[in-house]
Order: structure tokens, then C-alpha cells, then sequence
């Protein structure tokens, strides 16, 4: 399994979660809720799901009380059914209440994108082609949808512009076209970071090997057009599909010849999944 990121690049986006949601504290529990009052909660999927972010989800509740406690009944990358446990939690009940949509709101998004990711890996299932995913994310959530993507099966693209090296359209026009751009790239470029470059046609993709790119992104071309290139130059470059890729064609997509294939969708368009916290029970004082 993938490792969690660090825990810095994503606790300043938990810290804003919670300033967000709690304002100047639950005044409903605080009305309703002795102070002392305690009990245990069941966090449990209500739809098929791939999970991911339990230690996130651990994260608000140790944020709000470190003395809750967090037991994980299913792993990041487990496939769970409707109703299954993910997560079981003791501690006093304004806690449990306090950090629960937070912690559900992070794990929706998580197992959302893992969930989502999965299908198209599993589309692509006996093909060479590896499903990528793309800059496309939330602000200030990338390295948590990344690490999302990765649970799903998936590959990461590069997660900033400082390291990957993508010569895009607008870098074409700019530069003066493929011939010129690919030079100047390659000429400077870093010992470590490899050049890739997009291109829309057969003709654009042999002008860039040419060149020496040895990395193409085939940009927004049907599975007939992209054959003719991997038929063409798939053993002279890495060929990565993107653009309208769908669960509808993905399959197509990979069995042209493809070695990779980028979409943002993966982040950008995932539904959230369907989880609930369920307190079990009645608090009792202490």
C-alpha cells in the first residue's frame, strides 16, 4: 500500500477543517450533552467502497480530544461492503460529535477518489497500460487526493511544476513549435527529470521523437488515432493517453497500444462515498 504523506502537508487543511466547522464550539451537544457524559460510535460505510484517510479521520479526533479512542476495523485499500465497520470510537460523547463531520467529510473525499480510481483500474485489468493521475485536485488537497489515487491503484503524475518537466501547447506556441521547444528542454533540463511533451497528431509525435522526446502525452486523440501512433513510435517512446477518458472507453483507450493513461477525473469529478457515525451508546457520567 501506498504510505500516507507526511502528516505537515495536510494538517494545516485539517486545522482549517475544524476552525471551519466547530466556529466557536457545538452549541447543540453543549445544551443537550453533560459535559461528562461518554459512549462509543461505529463509523460504518453505506455503500460498497475502497477505504482510505483512516488516520486522517484519526487525526481530527486526537485534534479535539486525545483521549478518544480510534479503533480501525478495516485498512486503507480494503474493500468493504454496505454496513461494515470501518472505524470504532470510545470517548466523551461531545467529542465523538465534534470531530464527526469532519473526520466523515475527509474520508468521503478519500474513499470517494480511491473508490472512483479503482474502477478504472480494474477496466484496465490485463492490459500493460497503468492509469495515471493528473495536477487536477482540489486546492490544497493534492497530497491527500494523490495519496487517494494511489490507494485506487493508480500512478502519480508529477505533483508540482517544479518536478516533472510536461512541454504542453502553450509551451509550444511560445517556444516556436515541437522542434524548438524539445531542444531547448532538452539541452537544460535537470539529469534527474525526464522530458515529456504533447503533441495531437501522428505527425506532431514523429517531429518530437525526432527530436528526442522520448515521452509523449497524446492529447484528446480517439483509440484509432492513438494505435497509429503506438503502431508508429510505441517502441521509441513512452505513449500516455489523456483527455475525455471515461469508464465508458477507458478499456478502448488501453487496448490501443497506450502505455499510460492520465485523467483527471480521478480527482476532479469523483463522487463523495456514503458513510455514516453512529453513536451506540447512552452516555454515562464519570
Amino acid at each position: 500500500m501506498p504510505t500516507l504523506p507526511p502528516h505537515f502537508t495536510w494538517d494545516p487543511l485539517l486545522r482549517l477543517a475544524l476552525v471551519e466547522d466547530l466556529g466557536t464550539g457545538d452549541i447543540t451537544s453543549a445544551l443537550v450533552i453533560p459535559k461528562t457524559a461518554s459512549g462509543a460510535a461505529l463509523l460504518k460505510a453505506r455503500q460498497e467502497l475502497l477505504v482510505c484517510g483512516t488516520a486522517v479521520a484519526e487525526a481530527v479526533f486526537q485534534a479535539i480530544d486525545p483521549e478518544v479512542e480510534f479503533r480501525v476495523q478495516r485498512r486503507d485499500g480494503e474493500r468493504v461492503k454496505p454496513d461494515e465497520v470501518l472505524i470504532e470510537l470510545r470517548g466523551r460523547l461531545r467529542s465523538l460529535l465534534a470531530g464527526e463531520r469532519t473526520a466523515l467529510n475527509f474520508l468521503a473525499r478519500l474513499c470517494g477518489v480511491a473508490t472512483f480510481t479503482r474502477r478504472f483500474v480494474d477496466a484496465v485489468a490485463e492490459t500493460p497500460a497503468r492509469i495515471v493521475d493528473t495536477r487536477k485536485t482540489l486546492p490544497g488537497w493534492r497530497t491527500l487526493d494523490k495519496y487517494a489515487t494511489a490507494v485506487g491503484g493508480a500512478d502519480n503524475h508529477r505533483s508540482s511544476l517544479s518536478d516533472g518537466i510536461l512541454i504542453k501547447d502553450n509551451h509550444l506556441a511560445a517556444a516556436g513549435g515541437v522542434t524548438a521547444a524539445a531542444r531547448a528542454a532538452l539541452q537544460d533540463a535537470p539529469a534527474h527529470l525526464r522530458v515529456q511533451m504533447e503533441v495531437e497528431s501522428l505527425e506532431a509525435a514523429r517531429e518530437a521523437v525526432e527530436a528526442g522526446i522520448d515521452f509523449l502525452l497524446l492529447d484528446n486523440l480517439n483509440p484509432s488515432e492513438l494505435a497509429r501512433i503506438a503502431r508508429a513510435l510505441g517502441e521509441r517512446a513512452t505513449l500516455e493517453a489523456s483527455g475525455g477518458v471515461t469508464l465508458s472507453n477507458v478499456r478502448a483507450v488501453a487496448e490501443s497500444g497506450v502505455h499510460r493513461i492520465s485523467i483527471g477525473a480521478l480527482t476532479h469529478s469523483a463522487p463523495s462515498a456514503d458513510l455514516s457515525l453512529e453513536i451506540q451508546s447512552r452516555g454515562v457520567q464519570k
